[in-house]
């Protein structure tokens, strides 16, 4: 009995935990809410982005959101991008985001 309640207490503290950390290269990539928000920005192409949703219990849908935008901000860095917008929505833990470039070099 003891073993389960500390299982189910340690499950409900790391649904909300965040393992994904953005790279150097990623913090200079904006987040735009929409593509509608990025319409004068040339696309240089997509990423689609997954983590776990569940860990045996439902995880925090901000802190999945968030990590799904942040792995997509890396992954923008690496092509060049300096904005991402999300173009679909979060199913299952995964999320296709458009990479823009907004900012002339």
């Amino acid at each position: 009995m003891n073993k389960q309640i500390v299982l189910l207490a340690l499950t409900v503290a790391l649904s909300g935990c965040s393992w994904v950390k953005v790279t150097k290269e990623g913090e200079t990539v904006r987040l735009m809410p929409s593509a509608d928000d990025v319409s004068s920005c040339k696309q240089l192409g997509t990423t689609t982005t997954k983590v776990l949703s569940k860990v045996l219990l439902k995880r925090n849908e901000e802190t999945v959101a968030a990590e799904l935008a942040t792995l997509a901000r890396n992954q923008a860095a690496k092509m060049g991008g300096d904005t991402v917008a999300p173009i679909s929505e979060i199913v299952e833990g995964e999320r296709t985001f458009g990479i823009y470039q907004c900012v002339q070099p």
